[in-house]
């Protein structure tokens, strides 16, 4: 493992890198606090990066670098596959390689810094794997949507289909869920919540344009 944090209790670390298919204990709780822990620094140094952009700007460039492809990224220039512990199946079927996993693994390895030095610790070494990734970010005044249909406009490939995949709560406080999906030039799909459909739509098109490679359009 390459992460840049020394562990005084290595007893966290091996949680952070337990799947469930091991058996328990495992990094599932350590998941959950993790995920709270990146959305919050992300979420800090978008606001530091972009003083104009508005709040769904920066939920959507949040969503562009905290979601389960990038921070699989993350985990394998961590190398966080190679120690890895699983169970049997997951073990035989490749489990160290795949994205859900190693995502899952390096959310539980943010907390595990948490616990383990605190949160200034955990600020420190987040800051630091993002720092780039926040500035390579595009500067672009087009939103997600936009930038995306002119990416595949462009290239004379299908639009995306969006599609609404469910909702949750009172009306006053509606979550709904969309997905966003393109079929070439790779086949892709994203999936995001926001508080109209219109913001979901946006969430997961951003998503999807940070899976591509090709230079996006001019803004």
């Amino acid at each position: 493992m390459k992460l840049d944090y020394a562990f005084r209790d290595a007893t966290l670390a091996g949680l952070a890198l337990t799947h469930r298919s091991a058996g328990r204990p495992n990094n599932e709780r350590l998941e959950f606090l993790g995920d709270a822990l990146l959305g919050v620094i992300v979420a800090e140094m978008l606001y530091e990066a972009h003083p104009r952009a508005s709040e769904g700007e920066l939920s959507r460039l949040r969503a562009q670098l905290v979601n389960g492809l990038a921070l699989a990224v993350v985990a394998r220039e961590l190398e966080l596959g190679d120690g890895l512990k699983l169970g049997p199946g997951e073990l035989k079927s490749g489990g160290y390689r795949r994205d859900s996993i190693l995502a899952d693994a390096f959310e539980a390895l943010v907390a595990a810094v948490y616990l383990d030095g605190g949160f200034d610790a955990c600020r420190t070494t987040v800051r630091g794997l993002f720092a780039q990734r926040v500035a390579d970010l595009p500067k672009s005044s087009k939103d997600a949507k936009t930038r995306l249909q002119e990416w595949l406009q462009a290239r004379g490939l299908p639009l995306p289909v969006y599609e609404l995949t469910g909702s949750q709560g009172e009306d006053h406080a509606k979550l709904f869920e969309v997905s966003c999906s393109i079929a070439e030039p790779t086949p892709l799909r994203a999936e995001a919540r926001g508080p109209s459909r219109r913001a979901a739509e946006q969430d997961a098109a951003e998503v999807v344009l940070g899976q591509l490679t090709d230079p996006l359009p001019p803004a």
